[in-house]
């Protein structure tokens, strides 16, 4: 049974009780992200699910929908685009109950799944277990651009360990993404949950560290916050390097935004 199945139901149904009230009309609204309005938010969360959700149901049918996905992309040069025209203009309200109908039922198809059970995605495949704690990832991430343009402080939970987790575990792959080599040492890593607990990683060093809240950990790795808009201590110049273009999230490389810039 995956765990990590119902901390993404639960993580969506956080945004889902954000986004509640809004009218059509609030989709339209611009977000600090790339320029994208929560219609193109929501449309992204909505159609990755689906994808992510064929992996484990239709394999072939995963590979057609994400080929034309990508045939339209190529055609419009934007991946806003392509996931509008995948979705036939889904948007506002109609958007959001179609999110919510289908990540709730997904969500029990995944906490059935053998956690091992290895599926085909964009990049290398991944387990079951790796591919529902990137759905939470990016609904977690992505919420955050509501978060701020509603002016909302979210209320955390212990299920980010997941998030935290995935970006301790894209430590080398954030450097080899950028054709770095990658440093050593990997850093000690100390934070603190929302409940409070002490969450650690690697061995303690004489040089590298990075401490702080869970919270404002994820969101520099999931690349939502610059780490000199958060309280994160780091100290090293392996973990002063990783914590400045720490990316969990497959794809190019990015920078995370510049400093100011999403600091709500």
């Amino acid at each position: 049974m995956l765990k990590e199945a119902y901390d993404f139901r639960d993580e969506s149904e956080a945004l889902y009780s954000l986004i509640e009230p809004l009218g059509d009309a609030d989709y339209d609204r611009v977000t600090l992200f790339r320029d994208w309005t929560v219609n193109d938010v929501m449309q992204h969360l909505h159609f990755f699910n689906y994808v992510a959700d064929l992996t484990l149901t239709d394999e072939e049918e995963f590979k057609r929908v994400y080929g034309e996905l990508k045939v339209i992309q190529e055609k419009t040069g934007s991946l806003v685009a392509a996931t509008d025209e995948m979705l036939n203009g889904l948007k506002g309200i109609a958007l959001r109950d179609a999110w919510r109908k289908y990540y709730l039922e997904m969500s029990d198809r995944f906490y059935a799944a053998d956690p091992k059970q290895r599926l085909l995605w964009v990049g290398p495949s991944m387990s079951a277990r790796s591919s529902i704690s990137a759905r939470l990832m990016e609904t977690w991430s992505h919420a955050q651009e509501i978060y701020d343009l509603l002016g909302v402080e979210r209320e955390n939970r212990d299920l980010i360990k997941s998030i935290a987790v995935m970006g301790m575990n894209t430590f080398g792959w954030t450097f080899i993404n950028r054709k770095e080599e990658v440093p050593k040492p990997v850093p000690h890593v100390r934070l603190t949950a929302p409940s409070g607990e002490i969450w650690e990683w690697n061995p303690e060093t004489d040089t590298d560290l990075v401490e702080g809240n869970a919270a404002e950990f994820c969101q520099v790795v999931t690349q939502t916050r610059n780490i000199v808009d958060t309280d994160i201590q780091v100290s090293g110049d392996v973990a002063t390097r990783w914590m400045s273009v720490a990316q969990c999230f497959a794809g190019p490389p990015r920078n995370p935004p510049a400093p100011g810039t999403r600091h709500a």
